[in-house]
């Protein structure tokens, strides 16, 4: 019984003989090791086409803004899970990649999700982009929503990382409708909540992406891709500087034990 929906027994990403590994229609040995980066090489197994100087400019940009961001939920569990079997180096980077959900690093998707909404509105409805983008997030904040990409718990007023990757935006050209639109929504935001909330990388990152013409979809590959290089650095530091037992003994002083309260 066929399970989901059905597609050709096909895949266009890449095969191997005895001989040769072909990539996306490219030999691995002869055409792409050596000439292309990691980051090019990346963009062309997700797409099919080797990216611009200026799309994989961004792209190594926004794997460095994401990759690491301290002792955040992902890294204690990865460091955390290693403690705990040190032979499984495999299993403590996916025990971090887990946590990659709609709270931490996951909300980028979240936030292309939006700038494409806004961008639909504007195209379609022959809104402007004040009209749209505020639409939108009164829309949001009447559902009791929270708009994807603003606020965060330690970047106030302003996440610099999502400055960053602005500024460089504007100073290379890149900056186009979906840059456009999330900073529309900054001033939209303070508007409908009453005070200023931060924008986040998240959302930085979203809005250059889909500028770049990157695939929408995989707007979510980004932060997981450079948080496993964070994960292994902290795996690394793990084997020579043990702390995983430390903070699983950290949060059992912190956390008390309270009953429950009788009938």
């Amino acid at each position: 019984m066929l399970i989901g929906k059905g597609g050709p027994a096909a895949t266009s990403i890449s095969t191997a003989d005895a001989a040769s590994v072909t990539v996306r229609g490219k030999d691995l040995c002869s055409d792409l090791m050596g000439r292309l980066s990691f980051t090019s090489y990346f963009y062309l197994l997700l797409t099919g086409r080797e990216p611009t100087e200026t799309q994989c400019y961004f792209l190594d940009l926004l794997l460095v803004a994401i990759a690491e961001h301290g002792l955040v939920p992902t890294n204690q569990a990865a460091r955390m899970t290693y403690a705990a079997d040190p032979s499984s180096l495999q299993g403590a980077v996916a025990a971090g990649i887990l946590g990659c959900g709609t709270v931490v690093l996951g909300t980028s998707e979240f936030c292309g999700r939006f700038l494409a909404e806004a961008g639909k509105k504007i195209s379609e409805q022959g809104l402007g982009r004040a009209e749209a983008v505020k639409l939108i997030v009164a829309e949001i904040r009447a559902a009791g929503g929270k708009v994807p990409g603003f606020g965060h718990p330690i970047h106030k007023p302003i996440d610099p990382r999502a400055a960053r990757i602005f500024e460089l935006a504007d100073a290379k050209g890149v900056s186009g409708t979906y840059v456009g639109i999330a900073r529309e929504a900054t001033k939209a935001i303070e508007t409908v909540w009453g005070k200023p909330l931060p924008m986040n990388v998240s959302m930085a990152i979203a809005a250059v992406l889909l500028d770049l013409d990157f695939p929408m979809a995989m707007i979510k590959a980004i932060p997981i891709l450079a948080r496993t290089g964070g994960l292994l650095a902290h795996l690394a530091e793990e084997q020579e500087r043990p702390i995983g037992f430390l903070m699983a003994a950290h949060a059992e002083e912190a956390i008390s034990y309270q009953p429950e309260a009788g009938p």
